[in-house]
């Protein structure tokens, strides 16, 4: 027990010289141990990677996870050292109800269909999306965070024990300069001073070593930092090469589903007008008395197709025939193909990219469709894989 009351007042005792030291530093009224530039320009470079790593980590966190409420909770299990229970992506859920939407409307329907269709791409997007969330975490995230959580801390412990080692080498300095000042002015009682004087030289010496070592101990560290960026480069490249792969596939997903629904709406639209003639069947015309009884128009009536905004004209296209067709008075103009197109009937032109076609519309032709000739081919091509030139 004798020990321990010794050991804590020996530490009250340095503490109070460590604050007394600091605080007359602050007051501009005791001289301070200045470190050499390269060791400062050391400690600059690792606390600006220290904010940047942080700031890095804390905005990419936000990117993969835009809701904050699902970054606490994933927080959460992480201190706790738990697994974070799987969530499903919003392009998951999303496919979820798609699909559920065309087994109630009925999957064989147009609409039933087309949901199936686009339902599937957002599940393999939001598959997508996950595995790019997996990686971006192991292969950046982890590495940011184990720097931030081991190398950091153990940096910032070193420079703890190097402040006080400095605190307490000016401490003693301090003192030795004090002994020195008053044996100068008490010649009389100079074995006394030479005394402390020698006293406060030791332990000066002491300091200095201790102060040494640890300082060559923590610019070990500090320059440490550079191997810290060439691994968090590595990790920034594997970043860049995850996040291509996603949006390569994003894009990829959402090409191929254009096509299939390209390909598929003539038939889809089709089917609908089919729908609606067949409700107009024989049965339910009016007979022949009936329309001799009625009195006949003043003007002759024109048939009314039903048509929609965007939606081909089926009655127009059913019966065109590409090689009959023949360019329109207004003229053609070229255009660069996009994207390659493969077509799902003969009276559409299959596309390669890049190649250059002319292209012109007819009436009564939808509008997300044009007739394009390459030579002697010619058919019906969809308007989006076009960059039309002037």
């Amino acid at each position: 027990m004798e020990f321990n009351v010794k050991k804590l007042a020996s530490d009250a005792g340095v503490f109070f010289s460590r604050a007394m030291q600091f605080t007359e530093e602050k007051l501009g009224q005791a001289e301070k141990t200045e470190l050499d530039a390269h060791f400062e320009n050391l400690l600059a470079r690792a606390d600006c990677t220290k904010n940047w790593t942080e700031k890095i980590l804390r905005q990419t966190e936000v990117l993969l996870q835009p809701n904050p409420s699902a970054r606490v909770e994933e927080f959460l299990y992480e201190k706790l050292d738990r697994k974070v229970p799987s969530r499903v992506t919003n392009g998951e859920l999303l496919a979820q109800y798609m699909t559920e939407a065309a087994n109630d409307f009925g999957p064989g329907t147009p609409y039933g269909k087309t949901l199936i269709k686009v339902g599937e791409t957002q599940r393999r997007l939001g598959a997508a999306e996950r595995e790019f969330i997996r990686s971006a975490s192991i292969n950046f995230l982890t590495p940011l965070r184990n720097f931030l959580e081991g190398d950091w801390k153990t940096i910032s412990k070193e420079r703890r024990i190097l402040q006080n080692r400095r605190l307490d080498l000016d401490a003693c300095k301090a003192r030795l300069k004090k002994a020195k000042a008053a044996e100068a002015k008490a010649a009389c009682e100079g074995d006394l001073w030479n005394d402390e004087v020698e006293k406060a030289e030791h332990e000066m010496r002491l300091t200095q070593t201790e102060f040494d070592r640890q300082a060559e101990v923590t610019r070990l560290l500090l320059e440490g930092i550079s191997s810290t960026h060439v691994n968090h480069l590595r990790c920034l490249h594997e970043f860049v090469e995850s996040q291509t792969n996603y949006y390569a596939q994003c894009y990829q997903f959402m090409l191929d589903l254009q096509k299939q629904l390209g390909s598929s709406k003539g038939e889809i639209f089709s089917g609908t007008f089919v729908g609606n003639a067949d409700s107009t069947s024989p049965a339910a015309a009016p007979s022949a008395s009936a329309v001799a009884a009625a009195p006949l128009p003043a003007v002759p009536t024109i048939p009314v197709v039903p048509t929609i905004v965007g939606v081909p004209n089926t009655v127009a296209e059913g019966v065109l025939n590409p090689n009959e067709v023949k360019p329109p008075a207004s003229g053609t103009r070229k255009a660069r193909v996009l994207y390659d197109y493969e077509a799902a009937d003969s009276t559409e032109l299959a596309l390669l990219a890049d190649e250059m076609i002319t292209v012109y519309s007819l009436p009564g032709m939808d509008p997300d469709w044009l007739i394009g000739e390459r030579g002697n081919q010619k058919g019906k091509v969809p308007v989006t894989y076009l960059e039309l030139l002037s």
